[in-house]
C-alpha cells in the first residue's frame, strides 16, 4: 500500500469531514477521520478525554491514530486540527498528497460561531482561534502539496478544487 489517496489537514471547523467524504465519493473510495477514530476507540468525546485526561493524553491518542491511519487507509483521511503539532506525524506526512484547507477568522465564525464543543477554543474563542492558527499556519503549509482556500465556497466547489489541484479524475 502506498498510504491515503489525500489528506487533509486544516484548522477546526474549515470542513475536512465534509469535503473529505465528498471527495470519497466522488473517487469511489473509502473515508476515513483520525479524530471520529480516536472517539470510537475511546468511547468518548475529545472535549471529555481533553478535560478528564489533559491534552498531553490526548496528542499521544492522536498521534498513533494518524500512524495507523497512514499505515492502514488508502483512500480519503482527515486529520484533527492539531496532528501538524508532532514533528513525527509531520515526517509521516512527507510526500503524501497533502492538501491544506485554510479559512480566515471571519469565515470560522460564519461557520462554526466558535461556540461549539471545542476545547481549545473555551475562553476567548476569537482570540483563541487566531493564536492557534498563528502557531499552526506554518506546520499546515510545511505538510501541504497544496492549499485550497475554502472561505466562501461550498464543500463541491473545495472538493472540485481539491481534485483539480491534485490532477485526480473522478471514477
Amino acid at each position: 500500500m502506498t498510504g491515503p489517496l489525500i489528506v487533509l489537514v486544516g484548522p477546526m471547523g474549515v470542513g475536512k469531514s465534509t469535503v473529505g467524504e465528498l471527495l470519497a465519493e466522488r473517487l469511489g473510495t473509502t473515508y476515513r477521520d483520525t479524530d471520529a477514530d480516536i472517539v470510537t476507540s475511546q468511547d468518548r468525546t475529545i472535549a471529555d478525554i481533553f478535560v478528564d485526561e489533559g491534552e498531553a493524553f490526548f496528542r499521544e491518542l492522536e498521534r498513533a491514530a494518524v500512524r495507523g491511519a497512514i499505515e492502514e487507509h488508502d483512500g480519503v483521511l482527515a486529520l484533527g486540527g492539531g496532528a501538524v503539532l508532532d514533528g513525527s506525524t509531520r515526517a509521516l506526512l512527507s510526500g503524501l498528497p497533502v492538501v491544506y484547507l485554510s479559512m480566515e477568522v471571519e469565515e470560522a465564525v460564519k461557520r462554526t460561531g466558535l461556540a461549539t464543543a471545542r476545547p481549545l477554543l473555551a475562553v476567548n474563542p476569537r482570540r483563541q482561534w487566531r493564536e492557534l492558527m498563528d502557531a499552526r499556519r506554518g506546520l499546515y503549509t510545511e505538510v501541504a502539496r497544496a492549499v485550497v482556500a475554502t472561505d466562501d465556497r461550498t464543500p463541491e466547489e473545495v472538493a472540485q478544487a481539491i481534485l483539480d489541484v491534485l490532477e485526480l479524475k473522478e471514477a
